[in-house]
């Protein structure tokens, strides 16, 4: 089969690799419909997540068709048409019980290399690095589905392919997002990034009953789709100071919630900018964490933080004593999203939402390196690509 795979910074080449097979009785072999790039794919790409291997098939978003059961799959059957989390999670341990499905204590068989990072070993993740699995991932013509019943949900007949496609990973992430919030009526929620997971958030919060979105990028065209889709107040932070502008916009309280939809590839403004490239550019600083600076200044008293966006490693120069003496709360993870998706299925049915409305580009997988590149650099306008195998 044909499959995307990682050889380095700023390196994917589309190759020919072994299909995949039935390793385990709860597997599912899938045919690969639709998928796409995520923003966190851009971490890799970048070669900013430690354990890649060249030769590593990449992606964790996506839809098929089940062409292959194991002997100890019951929810599923041959020709079912389904979206699957990019989470993979075994649905029997502690923490799956309590939906926390990025935290499965038995999906990662590699949980011991996070221990001396994160003190505890996590969930794996499609096509995310060894440390998260070393499992295939989904930019491919199949792929194995581990514990399939816990991670692929049928698909309702009416929703098309992009509409389906987000619901696996960037919905979700956006979803979740808004939901640690803690949003309350009348609260004004600001969103770092508006790629694909921050304009899901603003959608989201606004679902979840917020009054006023604010919305902060640099990006015009994402900023535009914030605002012309969601109905969010935008911010360029490149033609004005986010902070100074989010006092002014409430009245100089601040945000009830500011939420981070961009991650460890933050970019900065100024000498904090600077400083934070170079050192992560040595590789004494793991993550730029400028926009966590932002917010835990940016938030009103007693406010929530929320973290969405993916960090690895280490921060430095936080201003923690902003977030302790403001007594802000922090709330923060990779998405649980065998928690969400048959809801969002079920918003998207009843045409509450229209997840589609992300996708700017269609191109078929063999192009996935230049689909890679126009994504990075925001070239020609480009939101989010679907990949057709």
């Amino acid at each position: 089969m044909k499959a995307v795979c990682w050889h380095g910074a700023n390196d994917v080449r589309v190759e020919t690799v072994p299909d995949p097979t039935i390793l385990n009785p709860r597997d599912a072999i899938l045919k690969v419909t639709a998928t796409t790039i995520c923003g966190s794919d851009l971490h890799i790409y970048d070669g900013y997540i430690p354990s890649m291997q060249p030769g590593d098939i990449i992606g964790h978003e996506f839809i098929g068709e089940v062409v292959e059961i194991g002997k100890d799959v019951k929810k599923l059957k041959k020709g079912d048409r389904v979206v699957v989390s990019s989470i993979i999670g075994c649905g029997h341990c502690h923490y799956c019980g309590r939906q926390q499905w990025s935290l499965c204590d038995n999906s990662n068989p590699n949980g011991w290399m996070q221990e001396p990072l994160f003190g505890f070993g996590t969930a794996a993740i499609f096509g995310y690095s060894h440390l998260f699995g070393g499992f295939a991932g989904s930019q491919a013509d199949y792929v194995r589905i581990p514990f399939a019943d816990h991670g692929a949900v049928k698909i309702p007949d009416g929703l098309t392919d992009e509409q389906a496609l987000p619901v696996s990973d960037a919905f979700p992430t956006g979803y979740m997002g808004a939901e640690l919030c803690d949003i309350q009526p009348g609260d004004t929620v600001a969103v770092w990034g508006c790629g694909p997971v921050g304009q899901f958030a603003i959608r989201s919060a606004y679902m979840l009953g917020a009054e006023r979105v604010i919305a902060i990028d640099r990006v015009p065209e994402r900023l535009q789709l914030a605002k012309e889709k969601s109905g969010a107040e935008v911010i360029n932070y490149e033609e004005i100071d986010a902070g100074d502008a989010l006092k002014e916009m409430t009245g100089g309280r601040g945000p009830d919630s500011c939420l981070d939809a961009v991650g460890l590839e933050a970019h900065g403004m100024g000498l904090m900018g600077f400083y934070d490239e170079a050192k992560q550019a040595v590789r004494l600083e793991t993550d730029r964490p400028h926009v966590l600076r932002q917010m835990m200044v940016a938030c009103r008293k007693g406010g929530t933080v929320s973290v969405m966006g993916v960090y690895g490693g280490f921060v430095d120069k936080m201003p923690f004593g902003a977030a302790f003496n403001k007594g802000l709360t922090l709330k923060m993870g990779q998405m649980h999203g065998q928690r969400y998706m048959p809801m969002l299925l079920d918003r998207a049915l009843n045409g509450e939402i229209d997840p589609s409305y992300v996708f700017t580009h269609h191109m078929p997988l063999a192009q996935a390196p230049e689909a890679y590149e126009m994504f990075k650099h925001k070239q020609d306008k480009c939101i989010k690509v679907v990949l057709r195998p």
